[in-house]
């Protein structure tokens, strides 16, 4: 397994890939990693020849006040994660690789990345696009996986690369949960015994919602409020959102029909956490699907 941390010597392990006509697959994280990411590493290595695996805490989708400077970073477990996961290539680059002068161009996907996240943060996707985009440009992959938790950022990657004519395809892996449901991610490690076992309430929450679509419910007015108040039935909980949109556009949508998102975010004391689930929806049919 290699360690690069320059784009020059990630873009001769691609070259030396080329040339023996071996494809590459790419998963983006900012490290921390845990079964969540393994569940993307697992998901894209029988599908490529050379599978890399990039750690960067991309500075640019953190706002003022949030948690950049303490979000965990664990890079021996991580290489653990990545040897079990059997990793070709790790891009750990340094900020001054991705940023080597301070940025002023930015790839923003405009109108679905204002709402949901992006109303509580709205550089964030702007962020998390440009990062994308240069891994993408370093690495030019086959395939890049990402995964359904993080479902907003699953829309505004995939119109990006639409719109910039990426011939890479995007894999979307389903979430992984701890025992309880609770959905993995690395700002877990932030939660207190009583808010790790209070934000349960997300996951609960989301299963009676898809219960009462499979029961008929189609107002998504009302399946929102009832997801709204289950979240905030518990006292450690402060309700962000709670909503059902349209899965390819993130607009709110009056009836829960065809392909739609029921998301969720909420804090825990300081730690803020999302979930979701993703259902398609014809006539008396419910299908749980990937974003």
């Amino acid at each position: 397994m290699q360690w690069l941390a320059d784009a020059d010597g990630a873009r001769r392990f691609v070259g030396a890939a080329r040339a023996d006509r071996q494809t590459v697959g790419l998963v983006p994280t900012m490290g921390a990693l845990h079964a969540g990411h393994a569940a993307l590493l697992h998901a894209l290595r029988p599908q490529v020849d050379r599978l890399v695996l990039s750690i960067f805490v991309n500075p640019t989708q953190f706002g003022p006040h949030e948690d950049f400077a303490r979000y965990p970073r664990d890079l021996a477990g991580d290489q653990a994660w990545a040897e079990a996961a059997h990793v070709d290539a790790v891009f750990h680059p340094a900020t001054s690789v991705m940023y080597p002068v301070s940025p002023s161009t930015f790839v923003q996907v405009e109108g679905i990345d204002r709402v949901l996240e992006g109303a509580v943060r709205p550089t964030h996707f702007r962020g998390v696009a440009t990062v994308v985009a240069k891994l993408l440009n370093i690495w030019t992959p086959d395939i890049i996986a990402l995964g359904q938790k993080d479902a907003q950022q699953v829309v505004v990657v995939r119109r990006m690369m639409q719109e910039l004519l990426w011939p890479t395809r995007l894999v979307v892996v389903p979430t992984v949960r701890e025992r309880d449901g609770l959905a993995m991610s690395s700002r877990n490690v932030y939660l207190s015994p009583a808010e790790r076992e209070a934000a349960v309430v997300l996951h609960r929450s989301l299963d009676a919602a898809e219960r009462a679509v499979r029961g008929g419910v189609r107002d998504a007015v009302r399946l929102g409020a009832e997801l709204a108040a289950a979240i905030q039935s518990e006292p450690l909980a402060q309700l962000d959102y709670a909503v059902v949109v349209d899965a390819a556009t993130l607009a709110p949508v009056a009836q829960v029909a065809g392909r739609v998102l029921v998301a969720v975010a909420a804090r825990f004391g300081a730690t803020r956490l999302l979930d979701n689930c993703c259902l398609e929806v014809e006539g008396e049919a419910v299908r749980t699907v990937l974003p």
